[in-house]
């Protein structure tokens, strides 16, 4: 970037060439993301002031995110933030970055709430919460719900516990650190559990992009099947569950069918499942409670239903 003058069109133009012989995915759209993250504007922006030129400043901060960028470091740990839900959650190094199909089991859990409880009222469990985005967001759309996010990192409880004040949600969350379930004391109960574990095979994660390669490990890798943290959550959550408790997971790739089996064989009796928007099972759902009753029975089965609907 060597140049007396850079106008906004002109280092986008150079950016995007950059980044294709990089082989970053999106190369126009990242560099108009980026230098909207150093100008502080919004992408019309650049094409309505195309002819401006930087300042040193600017050019000083812009070189450093097209560096980072060019390594292949994940764009929300560029600028420090991704869009999750109807919020803004920071994230960093420490934590996985939120993918939009978790979005879709936020909404889930928002819509059988009141289902659970009229009054939306549920207490829930968020295991390996990073970021915080799935029990902060859950908190938020749920006014009268409680929570608790466990993670075994120290600096993802930090960053989960920094969303948690900025969305303003603190008073009716805590985050313990804890290798799943190992510090949650068992007379606590949980009306919902959710996680969205480490489901990535261990041979696999070297083939993954080599964006999520710079995300945490210990959030990708699932074991030698990728199922690991499935059973281990599976074999424990009902002693931490309410009588009418739901288990809900996000999964991998040809991973519902397996997890489905490990809940029915942990003792859940019904389970569900919701596609993401490619059309893949991505999300499984699991009620405790034995259907006593017809009326009962038709219940469980009306939650399911409604989590696995698709809007």
């Amino acid at each position: 970037m060597a140049n007396s003058v850079w106008t906004i069109m002109k280092i986008l133009n150079w950016t995007k060439q950059y980044f294709e012989a990089k082989g970053v995915e999106n190369p126009r759209l990242d560099a108009e993301v980026l230098l909207c993250a150093v100008l502080k504007c919004q992408r019309i922006t650049l094409y309505v002031d195309f002819e401006r030129p930087l300042s040193e400043e600017e050019l000083a901060t812009y070189r450093d995110y097209v560096q980072r960028r060019g390594n292949f470091e994940p764009l929300a740990y560029i600028l420090g933030e991704k869009a999750f839900m109807r919020n803004s959650f920071k994230v960093n190094k420490a934590t996985l970055v939120p993918r939009p199909e978790t979005e879709l089991l936020v909404e889930s859990l928002v819509r059988i709430a009141p289902m659970l409880r009229p009054e939306g009222d549920v207490k829930i469990l968020d295991i390996g919460t990073g970021s915080g985005a799935i029990i902060v967001s859950l908190l938020d759309y749920l006014p009268n719900a409680k929570g608790v996010g466990v993670d075994i990192s120290v600096d993802a409880l930090i960053v989960a516990k920094e969303n948690s004040e900025k969305i303003g949600v603190t008073g009716r969350i805590g985050f313990v650190r804890s290798d799943v379930f190992s510090k949650l004391p068992l007379e606590k109960k949980f009306d919902i559990i959710v996680s969205n574990p480490p489901y990535i095979p261990a041979a696999d994660i070297a083939g993954l992009d080599k964006d999520v390669q710079q995300e945490p490990r210990s959030a990708l890798d699932g074991g030698d099947d990728g199922l690991d943290f499935y059973r281990r959550i599976t074999a424990e959550a009902m002693e931490h569950m309410t009588e009418e408790g739901v288990l809900a997971f996000e999964v991998g790739i040809h991973q519902a069918e397996a997890v489905q089996q490990l809940c029915l064989d942990a003792g859940f009796v019904r389970t569900a499942v919701r596609k993401d928007y490619a059309g893949i099972e991505r999300m499984v759902f699991a009620v405790k409670a034995a259907a006593t009753t017809p009326e009962s029975m038709s219940r469980y089965e009306a939650m399911l239903a409604e989590a696995a609907r698709e809007l």
